[in-house]
């Protein structure tokens, strides 16, 4: 096959956005453009890529598998890119960050303090429902680093932790948890638990500390966003278990309070995780070495109202 970056770039548009007209929109082509490309790739694969019902455009099972393909020869030719940018020393370009829902509440601040340093970098951020797809972010290529708590066992990956990570108990204010000072793990008992979904980083840490504590909690909720279970707790229908770096503005607002239940905050690493096959562009390796260099500083200070210190 006699196939050009270019062309692969529009199959992959018209692949996302199922439509030659939206894709030639988002190429800054014209539709006749993107399908004569369409066509002569097509013909150069000898298989049709796409099923046609009228406009609207569908991938057929040969187009799937060339979508694979695609991408891994876009990706190569973005670490060659890296590459050379090395040894330009160039700082500039995209950067593209996923992060679990989670690492919303921060790293925006981050990233805005960064591109103070670093005005020529273009900085991409994308939000990921849940971890799984997190992980299928970082195997496609489709983020340059990764915010999260679990590193993938399922990749070769490079891991750092930049900060740490405090989960909690909260409650509603007024709640009679908080009349008892330092309450034990057995003292959550007779309350319901709302609490995030299986297979997230805060429900992993939650299930294995009370797991150690040999406790099991009332569970009548289980949602897949932070807002919804804070907005479920500050109405009274239960206490949580959540991320610190969720909580700042209803904390402020004393509409969410700690509960300092023994042996909490459950303290966890917050971690910037790329794939080990990856070179990372400069603008990337730049954003890596701020996150371990100022993160932890950034953090710690949100989270000192909040904290005892040690003995406190």
């Amino acid at each position: 096959m006699n196939l050009s970056f270019r062309q692969l770039r529009v199959f992959l548009e018209v692949a996302r956005l199922g439509s030659v007209t939206r894709a030639a929109e988002a190429l800054h082509l014209t539709p006749p453009a993107v399908s004569m490309q369409i066509k002569e790739i097509e013909s150069q694969v000898g298989l049709p890529l796409f099923d046609r019902a009228g406009r609207a455009m569908s991938l057929s099972t040969a187009g799937e598998y060339f979508v694979v393909h695609a991408k891994r020869m876009l990706a190569a030719l973005r670490d060659a890119e890296n590459a050379m940018g090395r040894f330009k020393r160039l700082e500039h370009g995209l950067l593209t960050v996923g992060m679990v829902s989670t690492a919303k509440y921060f790293v925006p601040r981050l990233l805005a303090r960064f591109r103070e340093e670093h005005p020529g970098i273009d900085v991409r951020l994308a939000v990921a429902t849940n971890r799984e797809a997190l992980v299928a972010w970082l195997q496609a290529g489709d983020c340059d680093l990764a915010v999260m708590g679990r590193p993938p066992r399922e990749l070769a990956v490079r891991s750092e932790a930049f900060a740490a990570h405090p989960l909690v108990v909260v409650c509603p204010d007024g709640h009679e948890l908080l009349r008892l000072g330092h309450p034990p793990v057995s003292a959550l008992a007779p309350f319901p638990f709302i609490v995030r979904e299986r297979g997230s980083g805060t429900r992993h840490a939650m299930e294995r500390f009370f797991a150690e504590h040999r406790f099991e909690p009332r569970i009548t909720m289980e949602m897949g966003s932070n807002e919804t279970i804070k907005q479920a707790v500050i109405a009274g229908m239960g206490v949580s278990f959540l991320s610190l770096h969720t909580l700042g503005l209803e904390l402020q607002a004393g509409l969410l309070r700690l509960v300092e239940v023994e042996g909490t905050p459950i303290m966890r690493t917050w971690q910037v995780v790329h794939l080990q096959s990856k070179v990372l562009s400069p603008a990337a390796e730049a954003f890596r070495y701020f996150l371990i260099e100022q993160g932890e500083a950034m953090l710690a200070a949100h989270d000192a109202p909040w904290l005892a210190p040690p003995g406190g």
